[in-house]
């Protein structure tokens, strides 16, 4: 057992950075992709991470009532969910107002020389 998982590192890597983040990253592009808040993004992963805990529980024998466990799960998987948000959200904004806007890398963007953001 070690301070960031339960079993074993190759089960934490599989189950929670890998299937886990798969999952975070889908659920981060379609909360940008549908305009949705970004507080609703914390409820969703908060709850994928309720859902690898149990996973981790049942698979590999891991203390399911861990506050630990429970909040490092979470600190991946919202990091992630974050990312792929963000990223969706800059090709939005530069896709749909590109008169208006420069992607200035993979997570964010500028006004155009010129222009004005009237917000």
């Amino acid at each position: 057992m070690g301070i960031l998982y339960g079993s074993s590192m190759p089960a934490f890597i599989m189950l929670v950075v890998v299937l886990g983040g798969l999952a975070a990253a889908a659920t981060g592009r379609s909360i940008a992709t549908t305009w949705r808040p970004l507080p609703i993004l914390f409820w969703f992963i908060f709850l994928l991470s309720l859902a690898m805990r149990f996973l981790s529980f049942a698979l590999f024998e891991e203390p399911l009532l861990s506050i630990q466990y429970l909040v490092v799960d979470y600190a991946i998987l919202i990091g992630i969910a974050l990312a792929s948000y963000r990223m969706t959200r800059t090709k939005q904004m530069v896709t749909q107002y590109s008169w208006l806007y420069n992607k200035t890398g993979p997570f964010g963007w500028k006004l155009k020389p010129g222009q004005q953001d009237n917000y």
